[in-house]
């Protein structure tokens, strides 16, 4: 099976970097930069954000509630702040579509070198905050002669931008 070596820091069926356990001793590779050990990690999706949108406008109601009751109505302002963040938070709350391998994928066929090592990491555009892989990507020659960075949107897959440029010495 594929990903499945002994002696090895990797994980079975896991794609990316496998660094042999002699080589890793070599060179004293901290256990905490060993993958393996945590195991799979994945981007939380940011659908999430609906649910502190829902506490927001949960606490608006409930403020509301409570100046139906006898609390000043100047507690409106109160009011209309958590609206505006419960709504914003709902606007913002992206369906992260593009998982961090299928972004090294589309960087991979977007270079124009063959690719050796890559590095994905989410960042975020806009005032909506949208999802946005920045992928670091190096030509597989040894040493690497160029390098590129890749931005994928997380949504949709599109390429944004596709910058190249020679490895500096």
């Amino acid at each position: 099976m594929e990903g499945e070596h002994r002696g090895s820091r990797k994980l079975p069926g896991t794609q990316g970097i496998e660094v042999p356990d002699e080589v890793a001793a070599a060179e004293g590779l901290p256990e905490d930069l060993d993958a393996s050990l945590l195991g799979l990690y994945t981007v939380p999706n940011l659908t999430r954000r609906r649910r502190a949108g829902a506490y927001y406008l949960g606490g608006a109601v409930l403020v509301g509630l409570a100046i139906a009751a006898g609390l000043p109505t100047g507690m409106w302002l109160i009011v209309g702040t958590l609206i505006a963040i419960g709504v914003y938070h709902f606007l913002a709350a992206f369906d992260l579509k593009v998982a961090d391998t299928e972004a090294l994928a589309i960087a991979n066929r977007h270079t124009e070198f063959v690719v050796g090592h890559a590095s994905a990491a989410v960042g975020f555009e806009g005032w909506r905050s949208r999802p946005v892989w920045n992928v670091l990507v190096f030509s597989a020659d040894d040493p690497p002669t160029q390098r590129g960075l890749v931005r994928v949107d997380g949504v949709t897959g599109a390429v944004k931008d596709v910058l190249v440029e020679d490895n500096p010495d």
